[in-house]
């Protein structure tokens, strides 16, 4: 991360697991999740402009990245508290939320269970298990959630099959060698692998957290969907029916990887709809 604003990478004890967190520049908070395979760095692009006038928050997920590796808390509601957790551990009353990929359940739910707490939510290229849509599961949400198979496929073979999800046909633009580089590393080993896989073995339990919590809530916070080139607009489509605030918009030329695709673009976007 650069552009001029000074990135501290921090050591935060949150619900006594270390996570590694990047914080830049000061003011309003917005607070980063990545998806998988990827880890703060997906944001490295990005920061920079967010934080000319904001506090920019971009945690590594919870066994994730460079955080303290646990063995569970993948779940939706588990990330989602981790969220609250973050904000309080900064001492942050509200922030907005940002998302992407398998960090939108939990930003969805944090957004849902405390207003209080999230200002704004913007969530792309992800979607709400147990919510109707019309995408189906692509093949690798089953293969990765067989406990212990796609680790033990995959162990000694973890750039090949990572750099796929990198560079294959989900991406339409260069993401960067220095970002395929830290993600292949975040994920290599049995143990990173599984800390990664487990974001899909626990997409039941999530669904069912989701399911559960729109019986008795709806999401007021006001809600940005983004679409990129391969979930679209789906997540918009999911979140009509319970959303009271919702505003939608597309990245044009890109995939899956907004932030690193079309970092300008996603910039903006966020910025216009964080001062709307």
């Amino acid at each position: 991360m650069n552009g001029g604003y000074s990135m501290e990478s921090k050591r935060m004890a949150i619900d006594d697991l270390e996570f590694h967190v990047v914080v830049a520049g000061e003011g309003t908070a917005v607070v980063l999740l990545h998806g998988w395979p990827h880890t703060s760095y997906l944001w490295h692009r990005i920061a920079p402009p967010l934080a000319r006038n904001r506090l920019v928050v971009a945690p590594d997920l919870r066994g994730l990245g460079a955080s303290e590796r646990t063995n569970s808390g993948r779940d939706a509601a588990t990330l989602a508290a981790d969220v609250i957790r973050l904000l309080d551990a900064l001492d942050v009353d509200e922030a907005a939320v940002v998302a992407i990929d398998a960090a939108v359940p939990p930003a969805f739910l944090a957004a849902l269970q405390h207003p209080d707490r999230v200002s704004r939510l913007i969530l792309m290229e992800g979607l709400l298990p147990g919510v109707a849509n019309d995408l189906g599961p692509p093949w690798w949400f089953g293969f990765h959630s067989v406990p212990g198979l796609a680790e033990t496929v995959l162990l000694g073979h973890e750039a090949d099959y990572l750099d796929w999800f990198l560079t294959g046909p989900s991406i339409r633009r260069d993401i960067g060698a220095d970002a395929r580089a830290n993600f292949i590393a975040a994920y290599t080993g049995r143990d990173a692998l599984s800390a990664g896989f487990d974001l899909y073995r626990e997409s039941a339990v999530s669904a069912a957290q989701i399911h559960d919590a729109l019986t008795t809530t709806r999401l007021t916070v006001p809600t940005l969907a983004i679409s990129g080139g391969i979930v679209g607009d789906a997540i918009h489509s999911q979140l009509v029916p319970f959303a009271d605030n919702l505003t939608h918009t597309a990245v044009p030329d890109c995939g899956h990887i907004i932030p690193l695709e079309q970092p300008d673009a996603l910039a903006s976007a966020i910025t216009s709809f964080l001062a709307s």
